[in-house]
């Protein structure tokens, strides 16, 4: 049988064993867009010559993919919300509804799963949230949920941005074990991701500690230096988050958290990955060339996206904060401090082409491979190599989504 991509037989639920094949696409396979089919059997992608030579099957179903780009799910590790939910102010009691509402909303946009991000934020809420997280796959209720990326408190309050300032902790984690555990509590499980600042004291010791319990650490809204950022590097932190944004400008005699990209004291056996606002709004275009050139391999296209995403034009809320958005810009209101971003994924990867003039290849896998290899679920996700989640999305030419598909199953279509 021989279906369009957005015929909704594609939305059933099929057997472990049913074989379904994407024709006339050109598929991001093997960091190079091949004019190829692609297998997927149940929800996993499929191996064609174990399919040809080891079974001699044939497809179930044959999917005419009408010659777009096949590209792995994106993955967004940075988003505090979006069609008018807040992770960060949201009742407790609302806290699943509202996730659950982001993730599907997230479908449009080709994101196959991400990071919840709550910005600073007092104990209570993190004591009251992060007992709902529950890690998931995605479906077709929405996107799959990876794990929180708690971004502070523990950060400097003079490159706080956004993050309200009676939420900042910037003096208490001398103690790295007591604030932690105190700050968190003991659902550090549903954590994926925290951003700290690097010079506090006690932050190279809360980045091993948080490293050793299994949670990925980032450094940013800072206002450390070269030096201490290699310190946290070395003690396990690997990632940098929202390059340039919320930290010191890069200065010739002492480069800051910029100059990690070029560091000759970060351990060459690992990459340095570091989140990047392609929006054309929190990063000017020759910042995003010069990222790109220096690190390519690190870069990770990150929305940042706030609950206005997808809300249009309005006043809108940041925790306790009011931001006014207009087009693609979001400021707190009174102030022309950028509070977050309003742009989608797809729209960050179209930027960064433009800005920094790499292929199309190197931009989607920026949103897809490289936040999956930095979270260490480049096994499952992130890729369309055999045997991995058959989370992908079809994108024509511009770059615009034109279905969305996870574990096989077609979840949006244009």
């Amino acid at each position: 049988m021989s279906v369009s991509f957005s015929d909704k037989s594609l939305e059933k639920e099929h057997g472990s064993s049913h074989l379904v094949q994407f024709r006339n696409c050109r598929v991001l396979r093997g960091h190079a867009l091949r004019t190829e089919d692609m297998w997927v059997r149940g929800s996993v992608v499929a191996n064609p010559e174990q399919v040809f030579y080891g079974e001699r099957r044939v497809a179930d179903l044959h999917v005419d993919c009408q010659g777009l780009i096949l590209a792995p799910g994106f993955i967004d590790i940075q988003i505090n919300g979006g069609f008018g939910i807040d992770f960060s102010s949201i009742k407790a009691e609302d806290f699943q509804a509202g996730l659950d509402k982001v993730a599907h909303g997230l479908l449009q946009f080709g994101v196959t799963s991400f990071c919840p991000t709550i910005i600073s934020s007092q104990s209570s809420v993190y004591h009251k949230i992060l007992p709902m997280l529950k890690k998931t796959n995605g479906s077709a209720n929405g996107a799959g949920i990876i794990g929180a990326h708690l971004e502070g408190p523990f950060i400097s309050v003079d490159k706080r941005g956004a993050h309200p300032q009676q939420n900042i902790i910037s003096n208490d984690l001398s103690d790295p074990v007591t604030a932690i555990e105190k700050m968190y509590g003991p659902h550090l499980d549903k954590v994926s991701l925290v951003t700290l600042a690097p010079e506090l004291p006690g932050a190279v010791e809360a980045v091993r500690l948080l490293v050793e319990k299994g949670v990925k650490v980032s450094i940013g809204h800072s206002s450390g230096s070269l030096l201490d950022g290699e310190k946290a590097v070395n003690a396990g932190a690997s990632c940098i988050t929202h390059l340039f944004n919320a930290m010191e400008s890069y200065h010739h005699r002492d480069p800051g958290l910029i100059g990690l990209l070029t560091s000759k004291y970060i351990p060459s056996d690992r990459t340095l990955f570091y989140g990047l606002i392609s929006d054309g709004i929190h990063t000017h275009d020759s910042a995003l060339r010069i990222a790109h050139r220096t690190h390519p391999d690190g870069l990770v296209i990150v929305s940042d996206a706030v609950a206005a995403f997808g809300m249009g034009d309005g006043v809108h809320k940041l925790g306790d904060q009011t931001i006014h958005v207009h087009g693609l810009k979001a400021t707190i209101a009174g102030t022309d401090t950028t509070a977050g971003s309003v742009a989608s994924v797809p729209m960050c990867v179209q930027r960064l082409i433009k800005a920094a003039r790499c292929s199309v290849v190197d931009a989607i896998e920026c949103a897809s491979l490289h936040p999956a290899q930095f979270l260490d679920i480049a096994e499952r996700k992130g890729t369309l190599e055999f045997d991995t989640d058959a989370d992908f999305v079809l994108l024509n030419d511009a770059l615009e989504v034109q279905a969305t598909f996870i574990a096989g199953r077609l979840v949006w279509a244009k």
